[in-house]
């Protein structure tokens, strides 16, 4: 049996996608993680392929002090994008909270070369903070 493709099934359109998206956000702007994480959820079956919406459930995870079940999500965006930054700069973070110091470093170390100044700052502080 086939995978369904939800959206499709629903007829919702990008903009529905997109407020369902804005409005998952701005609970993780607030702090509302256990909101937030049904949005999200909901989302990576609607948008399976959606690197950002696996990492950002992953983060929220991670916020709800769940960093192995963040792991599956990190990888299912690294599935999508294996260059992802900001899924791996999360990643080195699940690392250093479950105690795996010498990976989270490891990866860290390569991110303080990413061309992307936020993700290259954070991993320096990630260093500094852990060595």
């Amino acid at each position: 049996m086939g995978k369904i493709n939800w959206r499709e099934k629903l007829g919702w359109t990008e903009d529905q996608i997109e407020d369902l998206r804005y409005t998952g956000y701005s609970y993780v702007r607030q702090g509302k993680y256990d909101i937030a994480l049904s949005f999200f959820e909901a989302l990576i079956i609607l948008e399976p392929e959606s690197a950002y919406d696996a990492q950002t459930l992953g983060a929220i995870y991670m916020q709800l002090n769940q960093p192995a079940k963040a792991l599956t999500y990190f990888d299912r965006a690294l599935k999508i994008d294996a260059e992802h930054g900001p899924t791996l700069l999360n990643l080195a973070k699940a690392f250093f909270m479950m105690g795996r110091k010498q990976e989270g470093l490891k990866l860290a170390h390569i991110l303080k070369n990413d061309k992307n100044v936020q993700i290259s700052n954070a991993a320096r502080a990630l260093i500094l903070a852990y060595s």
